[in-house]
């Protein structure tokens, strides 16, 4: 029998609850965000922005952290990341958050969930820190040492998640690992303390990887990802200069050929097409004519996304007032779970 932590089991519960989401969406509460390192790409907005604002509409209580801590991770300034955040902002709204309904907000202008790191610590093994992929994939990405706050990512998580009694967190197969952590935490909490935490769930999502135009994994360093906040010129210019094959005649075979292959995924995944059927049209058009198609198509799904990005960025007032608000909601969610688990724990004096 497969155990609670495998890929079989994570699928059948995240089908449960998709199903039960369309019944009873206000019994749940979901957790997600992003690290603001740069500009949000293709690959966020197919992988998680439409998720969340689905969710949202739904009628979920929705809350989107940007991980501003998490920067300093593997990074060693925080140049530019006031920028980098308002800019976030600003693509989630354009993408069609709504801030009456989700609650956004910065992990630095929230003290209380950051707080429950201390207990939280307590509750899991140096073990099963060093156990976690995720932690070990990224060090090996960053080619920086593991820091003691990499180490304990996956806990910072649990605390994103459990300090608004998160119980289902959008996840791709590589991130259940974090899902499987932060449920641990709860309920040894719960046994050792008494029951302040929900269950957490991953919510799998079913869209496929979006890969970046050279085929490789869609990365903001690796020049590969065409950003929502481009412009039609730029990303028309991004997708010229991608690289394809000598080959002529256009096909889909995103083993012998990525570069061909992620200008098909991509144009699929705008047309709402499949890939073979847009190879099979372009045929021997080359890959002048592929590009064309794939710039055409991304460019008409994402212009009123852009549109409403341009006339957001008018008004930084309203930006920065959408996230101050976020944050002293966030404020509030967070200051009372700690108060709770403070009590709990019998550290009220």
């Amino acid at each position: 029998m497969p155990n609670e932590g495998s890929y079989e089991v994570a699928l059948r519960k995240s089908n449960q609850i998709q199903a039960d989401l369309l019944e009873h969406p206000d019994k749940y509460c979901m957790l997600t965000g992003d690290r603001p390192t740069g500009r949000l790409h293709f690959g966020h907005y197919f992988g998680t922005l439409v998720e969340r604002v689905r969710l949202q509409d739904l009628g979920v209580r929705t809350n989107v952290i940007i991980a501003d801590y998490q920067v300093i991770t593997d990074r060693d300034t925080t140049e530019h990341i006031a920028d980098n955040v308002h800019n976030m902002v600003i693509d989630y709204l354009a993408c069609g958050i709504d801030p009456a309904k989700t609650m956004i907000f910065t992990h630095s202008s929230v003290p209380a969930l950051n707080q429950l790191m201390l207990p939280f610590l307590s509750l899991v093994s140096e073990a099963e820190l060093q156990r976690n992929p995720t932690v070990k994939a990224e060090q090996e990405a960053s080619g920086h040492a593991l820091t003691g706050l990499l180490l304990t990512y996956p806990v910072h998580q649990a605390c994103d998640i459990l300090f608004c009694k998160g119980n289902i967190v959008p996840v791709g197969r590589d991130q259940l690992p974090h899902i499987e952590q932060t449920r641990l935490i709860a309920r040894r909490f719960n046994q050792r303390y008494g029951k302040v935490f929900p269950d957490v769930d991953g919510l799998l999502t079913s869209t496929p990887m979006l890969p970046g135009l050279d085929g490789r994994k869609m990365s903001k360093s690796y020049g590969n990802a065409i950003s929502i906040s481009m412009t039609a010129e730029e990303t028309a210019k991004l997708i010229r200069k991608s690289r394809t094959d000598s080959e002529r005649n256009i096909t889909f075979d995103p083993q012998n050929r990525p570069g061909v292959s992620a200008l098909l995924t991509t144009a699929g995944i705008c047309t709402g097409r499949d890939p073979q059927e847009i190879a099979a049209e372009i045929g021997m058009g080359g890959a002048g004519q592929l590009k064309r198609y794939v710039t055409e198509s991304v460019n008409a799904y994402f212009e009123p996304i852009r549109e409403r990005r341009r006339e957001l960025q008018k008004d930084m007032d309203y930006i920065r007032d959408v996230l101050a608000d976020g944050n002293r909601r966030a404020n509030e969610v967070a200051n009372a779970t700690l108060d709770e688990v403070r009590a709990a724990m019998g550290m009220v004096y």
